[in-house]
């Protein structure tokens, strides 16, 4: 079985399988590598792309892997047509582990856009101080913003220059806490967040803390991708695996 990981599902769904399946299922874990001190994740770990949909394929072919879960990132769009790609072609069965969007509660003041560049054109007539809490591999988007201060937290020092005009640099890997984000929020002078509709618990403090203190947020809507089987639960996603173990030993005898 491959995981394509990253997320916190990804690493509770590795610990679960290997717990109930015990040696009956050998799991690997992909990560994309992007952080230098990756969180330990149960069972086998690889680290780093596989050459698009066509390396993959041929991984999962000398592998001899039987199924895979994608429970990358909701905006990971790449890496899971990618998958979706490489499984067709060697009909591999593949599941999609898929968070829910995060949906606005009374309170809110969300302007949602379609991606980060429309974000980036709206800062200059709302915001003075902005926090971006869209990934560092995605700020390039907001290199042209001009009359805004904006707020970076990432999780490992860029070491690049990051080509934004002007900017500070705050670093921190979550789960995140509401005392804490509001902390950050005051503390920064913060008028506007930029966050990336992602879903899940984890980052999701910020947004509370933005209604609390009547912050707006520019929310990004995450990429449309074609999900094929999915499912929105762990235990789903153990009964799916469970599933394919039978078949695969039905098909064997």
């Amino acid at each position: 079985m491959l995981i394509l990981g990253g997320t916190s599902e990804a690493a509770q769904l590795a610990v679960a399988v290997t717990k109930r399946f015990g040696s009956n299922l050998k799991v690997t874990s992909s990560l994309a590598g992007r952080t230098r001190v990756p969180r330990p994740v149960t069972g086998a770990v690889r680290v780093g792309g596989f050459g698009g949909a066509k390396g993959m394929a041929t991984w999962l072919r000398a592998k001899r892997v039987d199924m895979v879960v994608d429970a990358t990132h909701p905006f990971a769009s790449k890496i899971s047509d990618n998958a979706r790609e490489a499984c067709d072609a060697e009909a591999v069965p593949r599941l999609v582990l898929a968070r829910a969007c995060w949906q606005p509660k009374p309170g809110d003041r969300w302007f949602t856009v379609s991606d980060l560049d429309t974000a980036a054109t709206l800062l200059p007539d709302m915001a003075k101080r902005a926090f971006l809490s869209v990934g560092s591999q995605r700020l390039e988007s907001f290199s042209s913003v001009r009359g805004v201060h904006l707020v970076v937290r990432m999780i490992d020092p860029s070491p690049a220059v990051l080509s934004l005009m002007d900017h500070t640099v705050v670093l921190g890997r979550g789960p995140f806490d509401i005392e804490g984000e509001r902390d950050l929020l005051r503390r920064e002078k913060i008028d506007t967040i930029v966050s990336r509709n992602s879903g899940g618990a984890a980052t999701y403090a910020k947004i509370a803390a933005a209604r609390d203190l009547n912050i707006p947020v520019v929310m990004v809507a995450p990429p449309a991708r074609e999900m094929g089987e999915s499912v929105g639960s762990l235990e789903k996603s153990l009964r799916w695996v469970e599933t394919q173990i039978a078949l695969h030993r039905g098909a064997q005898s």
